[in-house]
């Protein structure tokens, strides 16, 4: 039986391809055994303003060199009242906020952990929802897991009972396919060429912000603006 596998480290609030590489997989491996680095999508992302592109960042302790991802904690207790704040001020007018806000607020204004990976898990999960995208997502600390970078993917794959891994083209700097193929994985490679513009508040178009920012502009209608559904 085949069994296609992704494995990507937390983002928070993460951008539309993001999610159509968990809807592209039969599971999801959320890769937070890796050091943690900073200036990176794990703790931040990027949304749209009258005065053009913003980053909302959740601050964090970042305490030594090698610390994991995991291991990342929050720096102000605060920040999930700031953040809301700020996406109040500048969707509370997109036409299908007010169909989410609830939702959202209470994700944001409920937070109960401390921990960087578990709260973009939180976000990542209730995103899922609203999308409708229902597939299996695990952590890579259920896996037991080897040193060396392609070596650790592969066995983490080789756990999962994978067939296909499905990767950003990010990778391909480091990756060599005939790793995989030697284990009898096939190595695909996610195209996030050609999508289509939907409607946003604040033009120019950006393809490149979070996900959050579709969902408030066309949200029911999100999923036809997304390459994993099918429907483009």
């Amino acid at each position: 039986m085949s069994k296609k596998v992704a494995i990507i480290q937390s983002n928070y609030i993460p951008w539309k391809g993001y999610f159509d590489i968990i809807n592209s997989v039969d599971e999801f491996i959320i890769y937070d055994d890796v050091q943690y680095t900073k200036r990176d999508w794990r703790n931040r992302n990027i949304i749209k303003t009258p005065k053009g592109l913003q980053w909302i960042t959740i601050p964090v302790r970042h305490e030594y060199l090698n610390q994991k991802i995991k291991d990342i904690k929050v720096a102000d207790k605060n920040w999930n009242k700031k953040h809301w704040k700020t996406l109040q001020t500048y969707y509370a007018k997109s036409k299908y906020f007010s169909e989410y806000k609830d939702i959202f607020e209470e994700l944001y204004l409920n937070i109960s952990t401390c921990f960087l990976s578990e709260i973009n898990y939180n976000f990542i999960i209730t995103i899922n929802k609203i999308i409708g995208i229902e597939k299996k997502i695990s952590w890579s600390s259920d896996y037991i897991l080897k040193e060396g970078r392609v070596e650790r993917l592969i066995d983490l794959c080789k756990q999962a009972n994978t067939t296909e891994y499905v990767s950003g083209a990010a990778a391909k700097q480091y990756i060599d396919e005939q790793v995989f193929s030697s284990e009898n994985i096939k190595l695909s490679w996610m195209d996030y060429s050609g999508y289509p513009e939907y409607y946003q508040s604040y033009p120019p178009f950006e393809h490149g912000v979070s996900i959050i920012d579709l969902i408030f502009n066309e949200g029911i209608n999100s999923k036809k603006f997304m390459k994993s559904f099918g429907v483009l």
